[in-house]
């Protein structure tokens, strides 16, 4: 399937590592011209390195997401104009809510929701001007099911969750689309953080909670990034141009809502 996204720019946030990466790779792959978007400056420069280039323009903008009112100056200094915008940042650091402190909800809200407003207030403009746009915001499936452990997390993605409905509400008139993808666990970082923190939390090794977690979902296993990225690649092509507004879990089934 040719998915027609030669010459189009895409702004790919928390590319440095997992899905983020493994999604600018997609791209670029099918012709996209690809902005790397991340605070570390040398893994920028390395992920940068191993794009795929077929007489493409790819390059990278350095901003850290605890930071708005810098990412808002990084944005406007660039020249850059965008087709696709991919909002992706780490999660917040797991536990109860009953625990957690006021000011971990105030920063998982900037990182997630203010810098996404942030980034798409920036890239709508010219989207409008060529009747075509893409946001994909990558978020969790406890939007749907909220995961024990992950309190602060639920809250946030609920909240994002809402949002981008409101926001395609708005832009879908002007060619925009405004999607969601829920990851079910997926072979990262992050998660293995998640098994060592829980690991350490209930006694047991952590290659015991592991299978755990997998046996959680119908497919019995992880989920590699570039599964999740397939599914980002496609909601940004031209193929996807009337789906809006939804919430698409990659999760090998293991959400148990409809």
């Amino acid at each position: 399937m040719n998915l027609q996204l030669k010459n189009k720019n895409a702004l790919v946030c928390g590319s440095t590592q997992g899905i983020g990466k493994a999604t600018a790779i997609l791209l670029a792959a099918e012709g996209a011209n690809i902005t790397l978007l991340a605070r570390n400056e040398e893994k920028l420069q390395s992920v940068l390195a191993e794009l795929p280039n077929s007489d493409q323009k790819h390059n990278y903008l350095v901003a850290d997401f605890s930071k708005p009112e810098e990412l808002k100056r990084v944005l406007e200094t660039s020249s850059l104009q965008f087709h696709i915008l991919v909002n992706n940042t780490g999660g917040p650091a797991g536990g109860p809510i009953f625990n957690a402190e006021i000011g971990e909800f105030e920063r998982a809200f900037t990182q997630h929701l203010k810098c996404n407003h942030i980034l798409v207030q920036t890239v709508a403009p010219f989207m409008k001007t060529k009747c075509f746009g893409r946001v994909i915001n990558v978020i969790s499936t406890s939007v749907k099911q909220p995961l024990d452990g992950l309190g602060v997390s639920n809250t946030i993605r609920g909240a994002v969750a809402s949002w981008s409905k409101t926001m395609a509400n708005e832009l879908g008139e002007f060619g925009i689309t405004v999607n969601n993808v829920l990851p079910g666990a997926t072979n990262t970082e992050r998660l293995n953080e998640i098994i060592k923190n829980k690991a350490k939390k209930i006694g047991l090794p952590i290659e015991k909670v592991a299978e755990i977690m997998m046996n959680a979902s119908p497919a019995k296993r992880f989920a590699k990034p570039e599964e999740i990225a397939n599914a980002i690649v496609f909601l940004a092509s031209e193929k996807a141009s009337y789906i809006n507004g939804i919430n698409v879990p990659v999760d090998g089934g293991r959400t148990k809502s409809l």
